[in-house]
């Protein structure tokens, strides 16, 4: 490893890429007659192949979970404080598979892919993908990498919905689901937001009906508020208050719409540099799978119907200052799994940083992870 990466990294990492020639059939009725699959890897997998743990990521995120790419990178993956030598999910003991998404913008296939029927990119015309179809992909995956059973599958936010979805679907296919940060369903209040951001981005001049690759453009205005917007709902009030305030940014009102307050010129950084790493047909298929899960649908609403068949262990962590998916929501996934008698171990982590509290380092946090993972390892024999 080189000298200036910390002990604690998992180092160096390069992505690879894996090709599916395996149609595969969707939930909008649609198939993918192949597709490539981005993922790393850290870690070792043992002999008995007991000891891989699947990382599904939230809306913006990619594979690159931990480590860096290049010595000279600034900044690690995006759950580097908890995967690494030592860390939580403790690379010493665990493989650690990590993943970029069907209809992700980071190497596997997308709107931003060559549509081979076309030979353009597929833009809008790329199918509406939902979770379910996120976990079979995420199963043929690890059947490739020979794991029939994973000891974990983790994830918050919309990741902890594959983590749930993935216990339902697959009972056999894991021996334990951390659900951190997630729900079970949107609340309407969240798909309201989520289509204002949606709208943001299809109202830009620059969206042309989604084909703004053939336009060599980029829809930057629409996908920079929609950014703005959901980085509102990703803090809380207190995070805002305490970060910025009311203070001003050259310390005296200007009386005009320029930047003036801190918490303005922040929100534009976040937006522009988010419209340099991500693609505005992407942002929207992510944003429709979050308000289409909805696994109790089809069991009259009735999610510990849902969750009857599922045989894992269960992890469900919420945080106190979380407006998005407050702890009432992953209560109702515990009672749901109470009610079928499952294996579930819950609880309410205080932080003042919203919904972002996942992705931050935090004691009680991390060290609730690390006692589960304890137990997680010895089911492993790690």
């Amino acid at each position: 490893m080189p000298a200036n990466l910390p002990a604690d990294s998992v180092g160096l990492v390069t992505p690879r890429t894996l090709r599916f020639s395996e149609p595969l059939a969707l939930d909008c009725g649609r198939t993918l007659e192949s597709y490539d699959l981005v993922y790393e890897t850290y870690g070792e997998l043992n002999a008995a192949r007991s000891n891989a743990l699947l990382i599904c990521h939230a809306l913006s995120g990619d594979h690159h979970a931990a480590g860096y790419h290049t010595p000279q990178d600034k900044k690690p993956g995006w759950w580097d404080s908890c995967i690494g030598p030592g860390k939580p999910f403790d690379t010493r003991r665990f493989f650690v598979v990590s993943l970029n998404n069907l209809g992700g913008c980071k190497g596997s296939t997308g709107p931003v892919s060559v549509n081979p029927a076309t030979g353009k990119p597929y833009g809008p015309d790329f199918p509406i993908i939902t979770v379910r179809d996120w976990v079979r992909s995420q199963k043929r995956l690890g059947d490739a990498l020979g794991i029939t059973q994973w000891a974990a599958v983790i994830g918050g936010s919309l990741g902890g919905m594959q983590s749930l979805q993935w216990a339902m679907d697959y009972p056999d296919g894991l021996r334990h689901a951390l659900v951190i940060a997630a729900a079970s369903k949107l609340s309407a209040q969240n798909i309201a937001f989520n289509e204002v951001a949606r709208q943001a981005i299809m109202s830009d001049p620059e969206f042309h009906a989604g084909h703004y690759y053939e336009h060599n453009v980029t829809p930057r205005r629409g996908l920079m508020l929609a950014r703005m917007l959901g980085h509102i709902t990703y803090l809380s009030d207190d995070a805002m208050r305490a970060k910025f305030g009311r203070e001003l940014r050259e310390g005296k009102l200007g009386f005009g719409f320029d930047v003036e307050f801190q918490v303005e010129s922040y929100l534009r950084y976040q937006g522009q540099s988010f419209v340099e790493r991500f693609d505005a047909n992407t942002y929207l298929l992510m944003t429709k799978a979050l308000d289409y899960f909805d696994p109790a649908a089809d069991f009259d609403h009735d999610l510990a119907a849902a969750l009857k068949n599922a045989q894992a262990g269960f992890l469900v962590l919420a945080f106190t200052s979380d407006w998005r998916f407050p702890p009432v929501r992953s209560r109702e996934i515990v009672r749901a799994l109470l009610d079928n008698d499952h294996d579930v171990s819950y609880a309410e982590i205080a932080s003042h940083e919203g919904h972002d509290a996942f992705l931050i380092p935090n004691p009680r946090y991390q060290a609730l992870l690390r006692a589960y993972m304890e137990r997680v390892a010895a089911e492993a024999g790690v």
